[in-house]
């Protein structure tokens, strides 16, 4: 009787190595799962301009971004004003004056339609460079005149004294320098592949590390808590990411703009990441459900099944004759 038991198991392969092969499939299944969200995120949400600007918008809103605006608008327009009259007897009565309107003009529709504008620049910019190979060694410039001349326009409507004296020239200035360009130019390249085989290279990996497990229902449970802890690694690198962004910030003052450019630019990807954990978890438990209780509730229904075959039939009631 052992011969023959043993005839059916020879065919088989012994269990340890597939386990072994399905654990080092699932690890690795499991690493790029948030690396690929992350390349992903990177090349494709990022890169779109309406969804960067749609991302953007309700920030002009924002109490620190309109303050920081306001600050960086009104320093400009003070430099302007250096340039084209002597404005040092008249600064410490002017200066309050043109801040002032700035925070005044960050609460208009115009300033509005400027923020989106200019992110909407800004971005095309950036994106030229990154996708032109051919731009090596030239900055990303941007031309601030659009919101110079909507900024002017309501000073002037204000009094606000020169205000008619600031120019309003078509210059290029520089938002990303030349050395920084390349490398970000080099890493897109990087990014757009990685975010098309990265993904696919986790999938293919989890199906064949289910595939080749002794127990699939295991295989299963591990890839579901695998992809749940990637997720929560993939949280806990973004919070990471914002901690150490704001601290190189040199201006500790508008530290709560950049954490709110931070926060909207990376909502997406965090959103990704917490659906991972919740995916990851619930097919972990579905699985763990199914092998605790799948079993004993096969059994009982072959039990039901089984019960009334070897009965008699029960003999239908007979009319009792007259």
């Amino acid at each position: 009787m052992s011969e023959r038991f043993r005839a059916p198991l020879a065919g088989k392969a012994p269990p340890r190595p597939r386990n072994v092969l399905s654990a080092v499939l699932l690890v690795l299944s499991c690493l790029l799962v948030p690396l690929g969200t992350l390349a992903s995120w990177a090349a494709h949400g990022l890169t779109d301009t309406g969804r960067y600007v749609r991302t953007m918008a309700p920030l002009a809103v924002d109490p620190d971004v309109r303050l920081a605006v306001a600050d960086a608008v009104g320093d400009g327009v003070l430099r302007e004003l250096g340039r084209q009259v002597d404005t040092g007897p008249l600064r410490g009565a002017v200066g309050p004056f043109v801040h002032d309107a700035a925070r005044s003009f960050t609460r208009t529709e115009a300033y509005r339609a400027a923020w989106d504008a200019a992110n909407r620049a800004v971005h095309d910019a950036v994106l030229r460079s990154l996708r032109d190979d051919g731009a090596g060694g030239a900055p990303v410039t941007v031309d601030p005149a659009p919101v110079i001349a909507r900024f002017k326009q309501q000073l002037a409507e204000e009094h606000v004294p020169f205000a008619h004296r600031i120019p309003v020239t078509h210059t290029r200035i520089p938002v990303l320098p030349a050395d920084d360009a390349d490398r970000l130019r080099k890493g897109y390249h990087v990014l757009d592949t990685a975010a098309f085989w990265l993904p696919l290279t986790a999938a293919v990996l989890a199906v064949a590390g289910i595939a080749v497990a002794a127990c699939r229902r295991r295989a299963v449970t591990a890839l579901g808590l695998g992809t749940a802890l990637g997720g929560a690694l993939l949280v806990l690198a973004v919070a990471i990411g914002r901690r150490l962004t704001l601290a190189d910030l040199p201006d500790a003052l508008h530290r709560p703009a950049a954490g709110a450019v931070y926060d909207a630019l990376t909502a997406t990807l965090r959103t990704v990441s917490w659906l991972l954990c919740v995916l990851g978890l619930a097919v972990a438990a579905g699985a763990w459900v199914t092998g605790r209780y799948g079993p004993r509730l096969a059994a009982r229904r072959r039990a039901r099944g089984s019960a009334v075959p070897g009965a008699d039939p029960v003999p239908e009631p007979t009319r009792a004759r007259a």
